[in-house]
């Protein structure tokens, strides 16, 4: 798993437009204000009609603000602007800051889907402090997902001339839910498997997991640590896929000792990153290592994972754009995006644990993990211009747009082995293709990649990058 951010199942990261929402909870140096409170008023003791565009040009474009003096690493810091934070509960924030949505999405492990979106980006009425969510969904091949996730921001800065800013480094996140899945498929370990490989297995998983990001040494640091805990109950039994053989006779050994299989685990990471934005970024560098390991097993056995990354973020001048102004909050930057990482095995884990390439995040030509073994080595590179710097009004909403859209064509290349020295000798595995990139907000990316291969095409939809 990724040390930066946790990598929801489809349907919930598809429905996660609630990550617009990047917001907190414990007050940086200044004047100390209740984070359950709402804000004073503003001169004048009647309230205020909500006006959308409070902070907002008609066109989306978000003026830049004077940011406090004292704020520690303003740069890290995200404005959002009065006009995204209508106050009331969710009915009388419905489709500002509180949505019911239906949500469809496309992964050929489990098919096309669709289901319902329960959000609300200012939980609890905490100006956008916190996120919570409820996820239901349902497959053309049978997939059931049901999910509820919850966020704290916690660093946040409520602005006297309206607004608040929040650093999106330090936050703590719960998620949980049941899934079933009858078409997940085993091709074998190793780069040289084959397609002919190929196996199904069906996959019901309970799942609860939290974690909690901190920036050091003040807030907004260079370092952000991070530490958690999950714990998984998987049972696995017969697959769906038409023409493949069940994985408990084609690998019997590994499939049994994986079918009844919980496991409770720790993680810890740090990385060192001086990227300009922990969702969207355009500029900077991140290196970090992680380990996560699995110590309560069914059976008594232990297993860790560990993990070395890193990303370089380089701004490029806009291709079909000028590039905003100085004075905009987020203006249009294209960028070329480079990332890399190691993931080594170490102990006993089940085979769906170990690492793997292939699906939304890693290797976007092959179908969700294409490659299994003790070790796994990727490098990517990307290349994100926009197209429409502006965006589009959504209709039929008074102010709801998308920000911008843009293109996004990629190439990566990697491969597993039964160790890390062994990678550099196996079969490297190449995957390239090209995206589709939307923002509602900067904290609200969304894509869709087409990626190709070898073996065909994949297609998947998620909200934020893959990297």
């Amino acid at each position: 798993m990724p040390i930066p951010s946790l990598r929801l199942p489809a349907a919930t990261s598809l429905a996660l437009a609630a990550t617009l929402a990047g917001a907190a909870s414990a007050q940086p140096a200044g004047p100390p204000a209740d984070p359950g409170a709402n804000p004073p008023a503003r001169e004048g003791a009647a309230p205020e009609p909500f006006d959308p565009f409070d902070g907002v040009d008609p066109d989306g474009r978000i003026p830049r603000i004077e940011l406090p003096d004292d704020l520690p690493n303003p740069e890290r810091w995200r404005y959002i602007p009065e006009g995204r934070l209508k106050p009331g509960n969710p009915i009388q924030r419905l489709f500002v800051s509180s949505f019911v949505a239906p949500f469809f999405f496309r992964d050929t492990d489990v098919g096309i889907g669709g289901g319902l979106a329960f959000t609300d980006i200012d939980f609890r009425e905490q100006r956008r402090r916190e996120f919570a969510g409820i996820f239901l969904s349902y497959t053309t091949e049978g997939q059931q997902n049901y999910s509820m996730v919850w966020r704290r921001w916690l660093h946040h800065r409520e602005l006297p001339e309206g607004g608040v800013l929040q650093e999106e480094r330090s936050r703590l996140h719960v998620f949980g839910g049941y899934s079933r899945t009858l078409t997940r498929r085993f091709f074998g370990f190793g780069a040289g498997s084959d397609e002919d490989d190929e196996s199904s297995y069906s996959d019901e998983v309970f799942h609860l997991e939290g974690s909690v990001e901190l920036a050091l040494p003040e807030l907004g640091g260079d370092w952000v640590a991070r530490v958690g805990a999950r714990g998984e109950l998987h049972r696995l039994g017969s697959g769906s896929v038409s023409g493949e053989p069940d994985t408990e006779r084609a690998y019997p050994g590994v499939f049994r000792r994986a079918r009844n299989h919980d496991l409770g685990w720790l993680e810890a990471g740090l990385r060192w990153d001086t990227r300009d934005s922990q969702i969207l970024p355009y500029d900077g560098w991140m290196l970090g290592a992680g380990v996560e390991g699995a110590l309560l097993q069914t059976g008594g056995d232990v297993g860790m994972l560990w993990r070395l990354e890193g990303q370089r973020l380089i701004p490029l001048p806009g291709l079909l754009h000028s590039g905003g102004d100085p004075d905009e909050e987020h203006p249009p930057t294209d960028s070329l995006a480079l990332g890399a990482h190691l993931v080594a095995s170490a102990g006993e884990l089940p085979f769906f644990a170990q690492p793997s390439l292939g699906g939304a995040f890693t290797h976007r030509g092959y179908i969700a993990g294409r490659f299994r073994d003790d070790a796994a080595g990727y490098a990517v590179v990307e290349w994100r211009f926009w197209v429409l710097p502006r965006g589009i009004p959504i209709p039929f909403t008074r102010a709801l747009r998308i920000e911008r859209v843009g293109l996004a064509p990629f190439y990566e290349i990697g491969t597993v082995a039964n160790d890390v020295p062994r990678l550099f000798s196996a079969r490297a595995r190449h995957s390239y293709g090209i995206g589709l990139r939307a923002t509602l907000e900067r904290l609200a990316p969304f894509r869709v990649d087409v990626g190709f291969s070898e073996e065909g095409v994949e297609v998947t939809a998620r909200f934020g990058l893959s990297f």
